[in-house]
């Protein structure tokens, strides 16, 4: 049996850690945090106290961190890294959003000791880590994938490769960069309806009913935007800046013009200025609500209604 090493059991991970273990795989796992662990060793998983000895006990290792230094440190920490344990072909999938060019660099250390690094990077939220309906698009080496996906497919129901190395990271990169422009669009438009006199709820109901509205895209404003509720995160504004941050790097590596994403970042800097770090994503959306003058707190009944009134 193939034996799964975990490193982060954070919101994402401790979901990651349950359903390993739910589908009956021998999983050890690590975190800065030991207290964490805890409900996870219970249920059967294997504590490591360093990267390195987690490498040593594992085939494939998953690491599911906040961002590009967290996970460069603990692959190539050549003292405690997973680098100084993991033995020839074993595999690393790093499910974290991270930066194309921190992978590659990982990937082309790794490969000189015949070691594999895949990126793999996750979409579906808390909620669907929990569930197990997540999104997780792979790039590397195809019959690395192929040979060692089992682990994946206990994570998420729509595991696919996407190219060479570094093509996940891209892929996250679009997509998470494209849902937070597209917030950022709906912050404007709205203020500017609502500025001109229409009741919130009745544009929302409105809206939802147009084309865009049809493939559920404004659906994600009754979350947290309409209800004026950014407390607890579902993501946390600090990442959500990371993953922008990511993306508008992207751009300046291809010379590509990134206006709006440039733009989103700067409404994510902004707000991270006011102290919202540790807030949902979407607190940033306030800013332009400020800026137009409007307050907005629609209770949460009437927005779940029109939802469910289809």
């Amino acid at each position: 049996m193939t034996k799964i090493g975990l490193i982060g059991l954070g919101t994402m991970g401790a979901s990651f850690a349950t359903n390993l273990l739910k589908a009956g795989i021998e999983l050890t796992v690590h975190d800065i945090h030991r207290q964490i662990a805890e409900p996870h060793l219970t249920a059967g998983a294997h504590w490591a106290d360093t990267p390195r000895e987690l490498a040593a006990a594992s085939d494939v290792i998953l690491t599911s961190l906040p961002g590009p230094p967290e996970v460069e440190a603990v692959a190539l920490d050549e003292v405690d890294g997973l680098i100084a344990g993991m033995a020839p072909d074993s595999v690393l999938f790093d499910l974290s959003t991270n930066s194309p060019t921190v992978v590659r660099h990982i990937h082309q250390v790794f490969a000189r000791k015949g070691l594999h690094c895949l990126d793999a990077p996750v979409s579906g939220g808390p909620k669907g880590a929990a569930s197990g309906k997540l999104a997780i698009w792979v790039g590397g080496e195809k019959e690395v994938f192929t040979t060692n996906r089992k682990a994946l497919d206990a994570l998420g129901d729509q595991v696919r490769y996407i190219g060479p190395i570094g093509a996940g990271a891209v892929a996250k990169l679009v997509h998470n960069a494209a849902g937070y422009a597209i917030q950022t669009i709906m912050a404007e438009v709205f203020s500017v309806g609502i500025k001109a006199g229409v009741e919130p709820l009745a544009l929302f109901e409105a809206v939802r009913q147009g084309a865009r509205g049809r493939q559920r895209t404004f659906d994600s404003l009754s979350e947290h935007y309409l209800i004026n509720q950014y407390d607890p995160p579902d993501f946390a504004l600090r990442l959500a800046h990371k993953d922008v941050s990511l993306a508008a790097e992207l751009g300046r590596e291809f010379d590509v013009p990134m206006r709006l994403i440039n733009l989103t970042l700067a409404e994510m800097s902004e707000a991270l200025g006011r102290g919202w770090g540790n807030r949902d994503s979407r607190v940033a959306m306030l800013l332009q609500q400020e800026r137009a003058g409007i307050d907005l707190a629609v209770d949460p009944g009437d927005v779940q209604s029109v939802i469910e009134a289809d």
